[in-house]
Formats: C-alpha cells, structure tokens, sequence
C-alpha cells in the first residue's frame, strides 16, 4: 500500500481494538476497487473520544466506524443523527462532512439482516416473534432492526430484568420482557438471538435450553470469535438453523465503507474467506 497526499482516509476507534477484523475487509475491499484509501485503528483513552472526534471535524478522515466503548459517545458528538442511530440509542459510523459537521449512523441493524440474509435465506423478520437473549446496546440495535423489518414481537431475556425494560420502555409496546426461566418464552419464536455473554467463558452462564423453540427456529449468535459458540451448538443439537455474526461483521461494514469511499464495496474479493483464515477456522 503506497500512501499519498491524494490518499482518502478512515478507521475503526475503541479500546481496546487490536483485535478489531474491520481494517482487514476495508483495506481488502480498498485493494480490490483500486482506490486510494486506506483504513487503519485508532486506540484511545475513554476520556479523549470527544477530542478526537473535534480534531477530524472537517474531513482530513473520512470517518470512522465506533466500537466498544465509544457507541453512546459517538452519537452525543455528532451534529446530525440517523432515525436508525436514535432508535437504537448507539452510532457505530461516524462520518466527517467538509462543512466540519460529523453524521451519525447506525449499521449494525443493517449487518444482522444482511448475515439472516445470507445463512438463512429463506428467514422473514415478519414471520413471528424474535427472541433476544441480551439487553445491552447490541441487543437494543437487534431488536430496533427486527421491529423496523416487521416483527410481530421481541422478547427480552436478560439475567438484570431492570436492564431489558428500559429496553423495551425505548423501543415501544412490541417490546416484552420475559425471565429467563419463563417457560413459554420460546413459544412460536421466528429466530433466538445471543446478545449476551451466554455460554462464553468460565463465569458466563450457560446457553438457554431449546427444547422448546419451535423447529423451524433461526438461531444466531452475534459473537464470531469463537465462530460457533456454546449458544450455536446448543441450538444445532436442537435441529436449529443457525447464523454465525462474522456476516453481521461484514454486512455492517459495507455500508460503512460506501459512506467513508464513496462507492459500495466490490463483490470480490471472498473477504469472508479471508477473515476465516486469519482466524483459523475451516471454511
């Protein structure tokens, strides 16, 4: 890669964000398209978000996508913010207009979609209730996505009930929230969606038993590292069609790259090939 005074820059900002997979598909894309950009990872102290985002007011970078812990500061510091980035209550995009005003978005909605889309292509979000396992600011975004593509229900399950409601108060009355232990939360569920630490790690709760989803059920788990977490596993034993999130990764990166490079990203090449070999999974 040859940088020049031409060269159109942007970048992912978090901390920690050294094992961010974002500037392996942008700069992959970059490569393929034959445009001059280039994307890189900017690590910063919690406190110097606001400076950062005030220093690049005026388009020296193109923008930027926001990942933990920075989505909630990302929307207070923008000058204008999507109808989907309010609903979710988080930005993960953050565009650097030459005026010096910074635009809010929020693509993670879009990368869901785009990953049922593409491992369970026959899945409508319409066609019954989603069951959400989480209540955090990726769970918020799933269920505004869902409610925005036409389902009927979501159902909240987080293990701080207190948590889930001021989900739901948000987001409006075809939000409910259940306990874990209720029986009937499974019920007549369209898709199960893991945006919890569920099944992760010595001290993460187990997965949920699916016994009771119904077969047809799409389960997803937002997680790809591990690609097929204990939450997958559990619903594949079930007989569950499952959705890994390493498409949701991708999905939610392609309209971010149009925004930052002014053109979508080339169909080729495989960057899911790619990712899958940096982390040393089967394709």
């Amino acid at each position: 890669m040859t940088l020049t005074a031409a060269t159109r820059l942007a970048g992912v900002v978090g901390r920690p964000v050294h094992h961010s997979l974002s500037p392996v598909l942008h700069n992959t894309w970059l490569a393929a398209a034959g445009l001059d950009g280039a994307y890189v990872a900017f690590s910063l102290a919690p406190e110097r978000f606001s400076a950062f985002v005030e220093g690049f007011r005026g388009g020296s970078l193109a923008g930027v996508n926001v990942t933990l812990p920075f989505k909630t500061d990302a929307l207070a510091a923008a000058d204008r913010v999507s109808p989907r980035a309010r609903t979710a209550g988080a930005a993960n995009v953050l565009v650097f207009e030459a005026d010096g005003s910074v635009t809010a978005d929020n693509t993670d909605g879009e990368g869901l979609l785009y990953a049922f889309a593409r491992q369970a292509p026959g899945f409508r979000p319409e066609s019954g209730p989603l069951v959400l396992f989480g209540a955090g600011g990726a769970a918020r975004g799933a269920a505004a996505a869902f409610l925005e593509a036409g389902c009927p229900e979501v159902r909240l399950l987080n293990r701080t009930r207190s948590r889930a409601e001021a989900v739901a108060e948000a987001l409006g009355g075809r939000v409910r929230v259940l306990d874990l232990t209720d029986a009937a939360a499974l019920d007549g569920a369209a898709a199960l969606i893991n945006a919890s630490s569920a099944g992760l790690g010595p001290d993460a709760p187990p997965p949920p038993d699916f016994s009771a989803a119904p077969a047809g059920a799409v389960a997803m788990d937002m997680t790809y590292k591990p690609l097929r977490t204990p939450f997958l596993e559990a619903a594949a034993a079930r007989g569950l069609a499952t959705v890994d999130g390493l498409d949701m990764l991708i999905g939610q990166a392609r309209p971010a790259f149009e925004a930052f490079f002014g053109r979508p990203p080339p169909a080729e090449p495989d960057v899911r090939g790619r990712v899958l070999s940096i982390l040393g999974e089967a394709t």
